[in-house]
């Protein structure tokens, strides 16, 4: 190290005065290197007063750091917009998916064993071995954030709210399809009973509440589920007596049910002022003076206990299915003929097969069961065939005979039952 390198003594060093000291000479000027900016001295970005010589590195030394003021406000800005997008991105998709738009998605569902579902007697039982499928739909409500997604989804069909609803307000629709399964396994037990021989009589108590419409005088007051037995005190024991009775009315004049709220219970007087209303029902506008869909409610007379207990599924669909599931848990033989068959329909008391929706899709979920028979009402065979694969043979049935001949057919049959016949008689 030479002299002019080493650091100035301190002034209060070998115990001097310091008001005797004089400061040291101040350095020469610098004058400014070219391309430096006037106020600072070059190499530096610091204010002239602490200024250094422009001394280059020594050779080999290492590059100091590089500024970080002037690079680090792009990736500030960059992270302020993604983050925005993001926010924005969020926001769009809460909101989208809160508004519903005027659709229901239909989806393939499953098809299940329906034995599980059955319960009889042990002493009237028969193993089941080979036990007929039902089949259910996934429907949902379609928002705008679902649209696109249930638009090109393959085997997923579109129907507007009121094709699929009928009209019934959508709070209800639960208790509709609730409804509507109770009835059927009503129906899918008499008609099994009946066509093994046994009598089941069937008693008319009322007309219940299928369905209601907004805007009416019953909506809100009277609810689906409710039993009405008299008008004024007029008994109305089937849908088919409160209608000709409420046709008597008019528009403006108050009308008294008598209720039986939920179908049980005691019966309660319901006060309704008639009203003229517009309502949509499956697209098409009517005028209604009440209100209410109103259908028959039986009470059967069952000559031993069967239970069918569905859960997870609403709606009258699985009638059919029901109805071949009972026979076959009360008759010995393999009603199927050792084939996997499935099925879905309305069933009547009576035997009748009704019409169902959704079955081009309830077909690729028969098909991804394995089934090989797939038993359809008539005006639902076209839907069915769209999804037809090899493998899978569709049949269409009108009646609960007309699917039992054609499960004999392919080696099927219903054999004897624990019946005692001259105790009972077949009444259809």
């Amino acid at each position: 190290m030479t002299d002019d390198e080493q650091p100035n003594p301190s002034p209060v060093t070998g115990g001097g005065d310091p008001t005797d000291l004089q400061p040291p000479p101040a350095p020469p000027p610098v004058a400014p290197s070219a391309g430096t900016v006037p106020g600072t001295v070059p190499g530096t970005t610091g204010p002239m007063s602490h200024a250094v010589p422009d001394v280059p590195p020594p050779p080999g030394s290492p590059p100091g750091p590089a500024p970080s003021g002037p690079r680090r406000r792009p990736r500030r800005y960059l992270r302020t917009v993604v983050w925005t997008i993001v926010g924005i991105l969020f926001v769009a998709i809460v909101v989208s998916s809160r508004v519903s738009l005027d659709y229901y998605a239909i989806q393939p569902g499953t098809a299940q064993s329906v034995q599980p579902f059955i319960t009889v007697p042990a002493d009237r039982s028969h193993p089941v071995t080979h036990p007929v499928l039902l089949t259910d739909v996934r429907e949902a409500r379609v928002t705008a954030l679902t649209y696109l997604y249930f638009k090109l989804a393959s085997n997923t069909a579109l129907y507007s709210v009121p094709a699929v609803t009928g009209g019934t307000a959508p709070d209800e629709l639960d208790a509709q399809g609730a409804l509507e399964m109770s009835q059927a396994e009503q129906s899918a037990k008499t008609a099994a009973l009946r066509h093994l021989g046994y009598a089941v009589p069937a008693t008319p108590v009322g007309a219940v509440i299928a369905g209601t419409f907004p805007g009416t005088p019953a909506y809100g007051v009277l609810n689906v589920g409710d039993v009405v037995t008299a008008l004024d005190g007029t008994p109305t024991l089937t849908a088919e007596a409160l209608s000709t009775q409420l046709a008597r009315y008019h528009p403006g004049q108050t009308v008294t049910f008598s209720v039986r709220k939920g179908g049980s219970g005691p019966v309660v007087p319901v006060p309704l002022t008639l009203r003229r209303s517009r309502v949509d029902v499956g697209g098409e506008t009517i005028v209604l003076n009440v209100g209410i869909e109103p259908e028959d409610q039986v009470a059967y007379a069952y000559p031993f206990p069967v239970s069918i207990d569905v859960v997870d599924i609403g709606g009258p669909s699985a009638g059919l299915a029901m109805t071949l599931g009972v026979i076959d848990a009360l008759s010995s033989g393999s009603l199927t003929g050792g084939h996997t068959v499935a099925a879905t329909g309305t069933m009547d008391a009576s035997g009748d097969v009704g019409d169902v929706g959704g079955v081009a899709q309830k077909t690729v979920a028969v098909e991804n069961a394995g089934a090989s028979i797939f038993l359809v009402p008539p005006q639902e065979y076209k839907a069915a065939m769209s999804k037809d694969r090899p493998g899978l043979t569709v049949y269409a049935v009108s009646t609960l005979d007309q699917a039992l001949a054609i499960l004999e057919a392919h080696g099927g049959h219903v054999g004897a039952t624990t019946l005692d016949v001259g105790s009972h008689t077949a009444t259809g």
